[in-house]
């Protein structure tokens, strides 16, 4: 196994498994991101988001070795008023068949490197409540799940209706 970070090339790979976690957060319509839109908005001068990616060595048909990704950790870097520049792990994902091979502690510990290589004050995620063994997992790496916490969103329906709701009527 092999942790990098991810390059333009592997954005149809990453697509592959955020639509996976799509459909393990049983959303799999969900999804409206392309390649197209995962290669503008990650790399430039002015990149959205990073990626580290899992890979292991697989057997081609033509015996010859390749490369497979398998996991991945996308992240951003945000601002707090609080603690300043912080990290925001947008997902980390493994593939399903991997799962247990120890490639998203593997994933984990990449961003907490590049965490502290950034002197970042805080890295911060998301989990849904269901998860349990997420929720355990991160508990037991010292992590805090906020509880008193709630994820707000507005989508482009609510943005729309918010700002035009005379359209409404």
């Amino acid at each position: 196994m092999n942790i990098r970070k991810g390059q333009i090339e592997d954005m149809a790979a990453v697509l592959e498994l955020i639509q996976e976690l799509a459909t393990f957060e049983k959303e799999p319509e969900a999804v409206v991101v392309t390649v197209a839109d995962l290669e503008r908005d990650g790399f430039g001068p002015n990149p959205l988001f990073h990626v580290f990616v899992a890979e292991v060595d697989t057997e081609a048909k033509n015996n010859n070795n390749s490369k497979e990704i398998v996991g991945i950790a996308l992240y951003y870097y945000r601002f707090s008023t609080w603690k300043g520049r912080t990290i925001h792990l947008e997902d980390l994902i493994v593939k399903e068949s991997m799962r247990g091979s120890g490639l998203g502690l593997a994933l984990y510990t990449e961003i907490f490197k590049q965490a502290q290589k950034d002197k970042v004050r805080r890295v911060e995620w998301n989990v849904l409540d269901w998860n349990t063994p997420a929720i355990k997992f991160y508990e037991k790496s010292g992590a805090k799940v906020l509880d008193e916490w709630r994820v707000v969103q507005m989508d482009e329906a609510g943005i729309e209706a918010f700002l035009n709701p005379k359209k409404l009527i």
